[in-house]
């Protein structure tokens, strides 16, 4: 009876010590689970994984780099071109049947009774060349368009004219006035059938001319019909011959333009032929 009484509250220890490592062991069990679980849903560095699997992290997108425009090219500059030099030995300036002859005191007509052969009425019974008679046309029907009477007063001179009038000249002033205002035979523009007297405006053949409506408009647009003022002001010493607003000398338009726009008023200074203040011997 002692040992069965002695062992009962030792069996009693016995099972309470079994429990208690029992309920260790659930309790242990349980956490060991409840920790395996808390990982399976966490990620390589313990951030909870989202359902549906791992979280796939995109790249943080990057502005992309700026990129200069292409230029557009440009067609190349062309290069400023320089128009060709004028052609001053295109035609003759001492064939008399050329319409840049040059004709002055030093520079006679040859042969010297040269007379032209396409010679054509103008009007009031004179002559011009066909191309310088169509020219003087165009002119005083260009004058008139502008409400201005251009009329001519001269023109074509055959050789055997000017005998007669040089010769009345001399005997009315003496042979040196008269070779200041007319030319001696075989020296003088009017025998090419190239140059023309004009007058209006109240002025005919006289430095009046100049003042006129009609002179001023031959002065400032007589080149845009290929015809010069032969004799301008202040170039008696080249030309030989005083100051003539009247006096016109068809050269062609192409001259006439390219010695107006380079500002050279005289043939002798353009051709760079020596001046004709008088004539030799």
């Amino acid at each position: 009876m002692d040992d069965q009484g002695t062992a009962g509250p030792a069996r009693q220890r016995l099972h309470r010590r079994r429990r208690r490592l029992l309920l260790l062991l659930a309790l242990v069990t349980v956490l060991a689970v409840a920790g395996a679980v808390w990982l399976q849903g966490s990620g390589e560095d313990g951030i909870p994984i989202a359902e549906g699997g791992p979280a796939t992290f995109a790249p943080t997108p990057t502005a992309p780099t700026p990129t200069a425009p292409t230029p557009t090219a440009l067609p190349p500059t062309p290069e400023p071109t320089t128009p060709p030099a004028f052609d001053r030995a295109q035609l003759s300036i001492t064939d008399p049947a050329s319409s840049w002859v040059v004709v002055n005191k030093a520079r006679p007509l040859s042969p010297i009774d040269w007379a032209p052969a396409d010679l054509v009425p103008i009007g009031n019974g004179y002559q011009l060349r066909a191309e310088a008679a169509q020219a003087m046309d165009a002119m005083i029907g260009a004058a008139a368009a502008q409400g201005l009477g251009l009329s001519v007063q001269s023109a074509y001179r055959p050789y055997e004219y000017q005998v007669g009038l040089f010769s009345a000249q001399v005997s009315r002033f003496g042979e040196e006035r008269a070779e200041i205002q007319v030319a001696r035979p075989g020296y003088s523009e009017h025998q090419t059938g190239l140059a023309a007297d004009v007058g209006g405006g109240g002025c005919d053949i006289e430095s009046c001319f100049a003042t006129t409506a009609e002179g001023q408009w031959v002065a400032a647009h007589a080149h845009e019909f290929g015809w010069l003022v032969r004799y301008p002001e202040g170039r008696q010493d080249v030309t030989g011959f005083k100051y003539e607003p009247w006096h016109v000398r068809y050269v062609g338009v192409p001259l006439a333009t390219e010695m107006q726009r380079a500002g050279v008023p005289t043939m002798e200074e353009f051709f760079g032929l020596p001046a004709a203040p008088g004539y030799p011997g």
